[in-house]
């Protein structure tokens, strides 16, 4: 890698802070990796909603990414059907796995108190027809009983609180080998204000219009593949409002990383619901759902997942056995690897 690559993500996590409770996350992140460390099962890094920059310190005004969360929470069921553990790091206001399928405000309305027990709350009859199958899935996912969930999710709100996650959770899966795959799905800022440029306070209208000077985010692609967790497989996305040059984006992207275990998923704005361009650095598949797919409320979320499963067991079966260390020093080098016998 590139000194001056180094560099600039190195002095970007220098130069910012982690989150508040980065701590408590980051343990909570390495007790549910380490618990798949010794198994044979996949676990999966799934990255979704938008990323919002600060514009001061003590944040009033801040710029975000369109992102509702829609494909990274959908595919986080798939996933789960599929066998997979799943990490689920989320912006805290996009939706998530099981509650998706409610509209705001809708679980409400299916709940009452028993008739004489204000202390036991009951489902309407009515509802439990779509409740049970959603309520069923989220308790396989967090194996009630069990002492071992499927499922944890990790929320965050600014782009720098997802870059230091995005770190733990790489790290924390790096034991893994190639069981890890890593969906970031997540809607991730080109642009940032440093924290050297960000006044303390709300900026104030009084001084009339506002001149903003944005800087480019270090890409963290790089390290993720190369110091973090290089034996994953691991699925990009790019979004784009224009079609034709979408495809040259995503096999520009893969040019740039130069990873073998890589595939970018290309969707352009209006049509990503039921169109998506799977690229690769020889090839691309282009999946679409029929009109009978739609018609049944098939999400192409769940072609996606079973796409992706061929091509990571592909990935899996032509990887060496070898075990990672999760330890990554502050900078993002990596420690050494050893061979499993």
């Amino acid at each position: 890698m590139a000194s001056n690559e180094t560099e600039q993500w190195d002095a970007f996590f220098c130069a910012t802070k982690p989150p508040a409770d980065y701590d408590e996350q980051k343990r909570r992140i390495d007790e549910f990796c380490s618990a798949f460390a010794d198994t044979d099962e996949r676990v999966v890094l799934i990255t979704s909603g938008g990323t919002a920059v600060p514009l001061e310190h003590n944040t009033v005004r801040f710029v975000d990414n369109f992102s509702a969360g829609t494909r990274g929470s959908a595919s986080a069921e798939y996933f789960l059907d599929q066998g997979y553990a799943v990490l689920f790091l989320f912006r805290s206001t996009s939706l998530q796995p099981f509650v998706r399928r409610f509209k705001p405000g809708e679980l409400l309305s299916y709940l009452h108190f028993a008739s004489g027990d204000d202390s036991c709350i009951q489902v309407c009859a009515d509802a439990v027809p779509k409740v049970r199958p959603i309520l069923e899935g989220y308790q396989r996912a967090m194996a009630e009983g069990t002492g071992r969930p499927r499922l944890l999710q990790v929320s965050f709100t600014s782009l720098t609180d997802y870059l230091f996650l995005l770190k733990a959770c790489a790290v924390a899966l790096r034991p893994l080998g190639s069981r890890a795959l890593l969906y970031l799905a997540a809607a991730v800022s080109d642009f940032y204000v440093p924290p050297e440029n960000m006044p303390e306070h709300k900026i104030h209208s009084d001084a009339g219009p506002l001149q903003l000077r944005l800087h480019l985010v270090p890409k963290m692609l790089k390290p993720l593949i190369c110091c973090w967790n290089p034996a994953a497989y691991v699925v990009s996305f790019k979004l784009e409002t224009d079609e034709n040059i979408l495809l040259d984006k995503a096999r520009r992207a893969l040019a740039t990383y130069k990873h073998k275990a890589s595939l970018v998923i290309g969707n352009e704005l209006h049509s990503r619901k039921h169109r998506v361009v799977f690229v690769t650095s020889d090839d691309h598949e282009v999946i679409n759902l029929t009109p009978e797919q739609v018609a049944a409320g098939v999400e192409i979320e769940q072609i996606i997942v079973e796409k992706l499963l061929k091509r990571h067991t592909e990935h899996i079966r032509n990887s060496p056995a070898r075990r990672f260390s999760s330890t990554v020093s502050i900078t993002g080098e990596s420690v050494s690897d050893s061979t499993l016998p």
